[in-house]
Protein backbone atom coordinates (compact mmCIF):
# COMPACT_ATOMS: atom_id res chain seq x y z
CA UNK A 1 0.00 0.00 0.00
CA UNK A 2 1.59 3.26 -1.14
CA UNK A 3 1.16 6.40 0.85
CA UNK A 4 0.05 9.36 -1.23
CA UNK A 5 2.03 12.52 -0.57
CA UNK A 6 0.08 15.41 0.89
CA UNK A 7 0.21 18.48 -1.34
CA UNK A 8 2.42 21.23 0.09
CA UNK A 9 2.21 24.93 -0.56
CA UNK A 10 4.13 27.41 1.58
CA UNK A 11 5.65 30.86 1.32
CA UNK A 12 9.26 30.31 2.37
CA UNK A 13 10.71 33.76 1.73
CA UNK A 14 9.26 37.18 0.99
CA UNK A 15 11.47 39.96 -0.34
CA UNK A 16 11.64 43.20 -2.28
CA UNK A 17 13.43 42.25 -5.48
CA UNK A 18 13.61 45.71 -7.03
CA UNK A 19 12.58 49.15 -5.79
CA UNK A 20 12.93 52.47 -7.57
CA UNK A 21 11.45 55.88 -6.83
CA UNK A 22 12.08 58.97 -8.95
CA UNK A 23 10.97 62.58 -8.72
CA UNK A 24 12.23 64.17 -11.98
CA UNK A 25 11.68 67.78 -10.88
CA UNK A 26 11.19 69.52 -7.54
CA UNK A 27 8.90 71.98 -9.32
CA UNK A 28 6.10 69.44 -8.77
CA UNK A 29 6.01 70.46 -5.10
CA UNK A 30 5.14 74.07 -5.98
CA UNK A 31 1.94 73.21 -7.89
CA UNK A 32 -1.56 72.19 -6.86
CA UNK A 33 -1.78 68.40 -6.55
CA UNK A 34 -4.14 67.06 -9.23
CA UNK A 35 -2.49 63.79 -10.24
CA UNK A 36 -3.26 61.48 -13.12
CA UNK A 37 -2.03 57.97 -12.36
CA UNK A 38 -0.88 55.37 -14.84
CA UNK A 39 -0.59 51.94 -13.14
CA UNK A 40 0.95 48.94 -14.88
CA UNK A 41 0.92 45.62 -12.96
CA UNK A 42 2.35 42.29 -14.07
CA UNK A 43 3.29 38.97 -12.54
CA UNK A 44 5.80 36.28 -13.40
CA UNK A 45 6.87 32.90 -12.08
CA UNK A 46 10.12 31.03 -12.45
CA UNK A 47 10.95 27.49 -11.40
CA UNK A 48 14.01 27.44 -9.12
CA UNK A 49 14.17 23.69 -8.51
CA UNK A 50 11.66 20.80 -8.63
CA UNK A 51 9.71 22.08 -5.60
CA UNK A 52 10.46 25.83 -5.43
CA UNK A 53 9.18 28.72 -7.52
CA UNK A 54 9.94 32.42 -7.43
CA UNK A 55 6.75 34.41 -8.02
CA UNK A 56 7.07 38.16 -8.61
CA UNK A 57 4.57 40.99 -8.80
CA UNK A 58 5.81 44.15 -10.50
CA UNK A 59 4.06 47.48 -10.53
CA UNK A 60 5.10 50.72 -12.18
CA UNK A 61 3.10 53.79 -11.21
CA UNK A 62 3.66 57.08 -12.99
CA UNK A 63 1.94 60.11 -11.51
CA UNK A 64 1.57 63.09 -13.81
CA UNK A 65 0.59 66.46 -12.42
CA UNK A 66 -0.41 69.31 -14.72
CA UNK A 67 1.30 67.69 -17.70
CA UNK A 68 4.57 66.88 -15.94
CA UNK A 69 5.82 63.66 -14.35
CA UNK A 70 5.52 64.08 -10.59
CA UNK A 71 6.96 60.70 -9.66
CA UNK A 72 7.59 57.21 -10.91
CA UNK A 73 7.59 54.30 -8.48
CA UNK A 74 8.66 50.85 -9.67
CA UNK A 75 8.44 47.94 -7.20
CA UNK A 76 8.91 44.21 -7.70
CA UNK A 77 7.77 42.14 -4.73
CA UNK A 78 8.82 38.50 -4.82
CA UNK A 79 8.35 35.35 -2.86
CA UNK A 80 9.82 31.88 -2.92
CA UNK A 81 7.06 29.32 -2.70
CA UNK A 82 7.41 25.63 -1.90
CA UNK A 83 4.94 23.79 -4.12
CA UNK A 84 5.11 20.01 -3.96
CA UNK A 85 2.70 17.16 -4.54
CA UNK A 86 0.27 19.36 -6.46
CA UNK A 87 -1.37 18.14 -9.68
CA UNK A 88 0.38 19.63 -12.72
CA UNK A 89 -2.86 21.17 -14.02
CA UNK A 90 -3.24 23.19 -10.78
CA UNK A 91 0.20 24.77 -11.09
CA UNK A 92 -0.72 27.61 -13.50
CA UNK A 93 -3.52 28.73 -11.15
CA UNK A 94 -1.26 28.60 -8.08
CA UNK A 95 1.51 30.58 -9.80
CA UNK A 96 -0.79 32.98 -11.65
CA UNK A 97 -3.46 33.73 -9.03
CA UNK A 98 -2.96 32.17 -5.61
CA UNK A 99 0.64 33.31 -5.05
CA UNK A 100 0.07 36.84 -6.45
CA UNK A 101 -2.87 37.18 -4.02
CA UNK A 102 -0.43 36.50 -1.17
CA UNK A 103 2.18 38.96 -2.49
CA UNK A 104 -0.13 41.87 -3.34
CA UNK A 105 -0.58 43.33 0.18
CA UNK A 106 3.21 43.53 0.57
CA UNK A 107 3.58 45.17 -2.85
CA UNK A 108 0.83 47.64 -1.97
CA UNK A 109 2.55 48.54 1.31
CA UNK A 110 5.95 49.00 -0.38
CA UNK A 111 4.46 51.36 -3.00
CA UNK A 112 2.66 53.40 -0.36
CA UNK A 113 5.83 53.64 1.75
CA UNK A 114 7.90 54.88 -1.19
CA UNK A 115 5.32 57.48 -2.23
CA UNK A 116 4.81 58.87 1.28
CA UNK A 117 8.57 58.97 1.92
CA UNK A 118 8.77 61.02 -1.27
CA UNK A 119 6.44 63.49 0.57
CA UNK A 120 3.42 62.82 -1.64
CA UNK A 121 -0.06 61.89 -0.35
CA UNK A 122 -0.42 58.18 0.33
CA UNK A 123 -1.12 55.92 -2.61
CA UNK A 124 -3.03 52.74 -1.83
CA UNK A 125 -3.32 50.53 -4.88
CA UNK A 126 -6.82 49.19 -5.47
CA UNK A 127 -7.11 45.53 -4.45
CA UNK A 128 -7.03 43.11 -7.36
CA UNK A 129 -8.95 39.86 -7.78
CA UNK A 130 -6.18 37.71 -9.24
CA UNK A 131 -8.57 34.73 -9.48
CA UNK A 132 -10.88 36.67 -11.80
CA UNK A 133 -7.89 38.00 -13.79
CA UNK A 134 -6.53 34.46 -14.17
CA UNK A 135 -9.90 33.18 -15.45
CA UNK A 136 -10.22 36.12 -17.88
CA UNK A 137 -6.71 35.44 -19.24
CA UNK A 138 -7.61 31.76 -19.73
CA UNK A 139 -10.77 32.70 -21.61
CA UNK A 140 -8.85 35.15 -23.83
CA UNK A 141 -6.22 32.49 -24.58
CA UNK A 142 -8.92 29.93 -25.45
CA UNK A 143 -10.73 32.42 -27.69
CA UNK A 144 -7.46 33.29 -29.45
CA UNK A 145 -6.66 29.60 -29.94
CA UNK A 146 -10.14 28.93 -31.34
CA UNK A 147 -9.81 31.94 -33.64
CA UNK A 148 -6.58 30.55 -35.11
CA UNK A 149 -7.96 27.02 -35.53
Amino acid sequence: MSEQQQPQLALERLYSKDISFEVPSAAVFTKAWEPELNVNLSSSAEKIDPTHFEVSLKVVVQANNQGETAFIVDVTQSGIFLIDGVEEERLPYLLGAYCPNILFPFLREAVNDMVTKGSFPQLLLTPINFDAEFEANLERAQAAAEGQA
